[in-house]
């Protein structure tokens, strides 16, 4: 049974950083890793993206340059770093899982995914 449970969300000032990891049951080389975002009263966005086979990332441009993906392949985990935070960063983040793939669109979807974890709460003050 497939199991993605993330963590490392908290609550940060403007301007700091934050990790979040995913712990993913299975993760290969045919696996696309999304991180979603959604804050109350907005639809859930796609933040960033890495393909299993090549480690080849995507990111929305609203996160570009501040937000890195990387994957540690043996612990079959994901992590999402999060620089120069901003309040509007302030959301659930949620890891999302679409196996058998060739690679990732650049630009993600929640409807391309058919496995979620339960999401971590990142708050960002000012």
């Amino acid at each position: 049974q497939l199991q993605l449970v993330e963590s490392g969300g908290g609550s940060v000032q403007a301007g700091g950083s934050l990790t979040i990891s995913c712990e993913a049951s299975k993760y290969n080389d045919r696996t696309c890793m999304g991180w979603f975002r959604q804050a109350p009263g907005k639809e859930r966005e796609g933040v960033a993206s890495i393909y299993g086979g090549g480690g080849i990332t995507n990111y929305a441009g609203s996160v570009k340059g501040r937000f890195t993906v990387s994957q540690d392949y043996a612990k079959n985990t994901v992590y999402l770093q999060m620089n120069n935070l901003k309040p509007e960063d302030t959301a659930m983040y949620s890891c999302a899982a679409r196996f058998n793939t060739v690679g990732c669109l650049p630009s993600i979807h929640p409807s391309d995914f058919g496995s979620w974890g339960q999401g971590t709460q990142v708050t960002v003050s000012s």
